[in-house]
C-alpha cells in the first residue's frame, strides 16, 4: 500500500510527505521533482519552453511508473488529478489523501514563491486560485479516500492524521 498525497499548491503536500518519509522510512517520490529531472528544466521553464501538454504527458508517465510500486509515498503535483488515468493508476495500490486549505491560507503560503507558474496563462497565480480550485475541487474529491484539512495545523499533526487513517 502506498500513501498518495494530492491537493492544490500550497496545501502542504511536499512538507507532509517529507515528514511521512522520515517516520515510515519509505521512499518518497515527488512527481514534480521527477518531471524536473526528466526535462532538465525548472517547472516554470518547462511550461515556458515546452508547454503544459508536455508537462502533463510526462506527469502521466511518472504516475504510471510509480503507481505500481509498493510502500512508497507519492507527492503529486496539484494537477495530477486532471487526467483520470493518473488517478486510476495511483489508486490501484495507494490510499489517496487530499490535503485542503482555505484560499486565504493558500495565498499566504505561496505568496513569496517564484517557482509556481501560472495555471491559467492569463492571471497571476494568486489571482487564479479561486478559478482553478473551482475546476479541481470535484476532481480532488472524486480521487481521494480521505480529506485532510491543513489550515491552522502543524505538518506533524497532519502527518499524524494520515498515519492514523492508513
Amino acid at each position: 500500500m502506498n500513501i498518495v498525497v494530492i491537493g492544490y499548491r500550497g496545501t502542504g503536500k511536499s512538507s507532509v510527505s517529507r515528514v511521512l518519509q522520515e517516520r515510515l522510512k519509505w521512499p518518497l517520490i515527488s512527481t514534480d521533482a521527477e518531471i524536473v529531472k526528466k526535462a532538465g528544466l525548472s517547472v516554470p521553464d518547462i511550461i515556458l519552453k515546452r508547454g503544459w501538454d508536455y508537462f502533463r504527458d510526462v506527469e502521466s508517465k511518472i504516475c504510471q511508473r510509480v503507481g505500481g510500486k509498493d510502500q512508497i509515498i507519492i507527492d503529486t503535483g496539484g494537477g495530477a488529478v486532471l487526467r483520470k488515468e493518473n488517478v486510476d493508476t495511483l489508486r490501484q495500490r495507494g490510499r489517496v489523501f487530499w490535503l485542503t486549505a482555505e484560499v486565504a491560507t493558500i495565498m499566504d503560503r505561496i505568496k513569496h514563491t517564484k517557482d509556481r507558474p501560472s495555471l491559467s496563462q492569463t492571471k497571476d497565480y494568486i489571482d487564479e486560485i479561486d478559478e482553478v480550485l473551482k475546476e479541481r475541487l470535484p476532481l480532488y474529491n472524486a480521487a481521494c479516500d480521505q480529506i485532510i484539512p491543513t489550515d491552522n495545523r502543524t505538518i506533524e499533526e497532519i502527518a499524524d492524521e494520515i498515519q492514523s487513517k492508513m
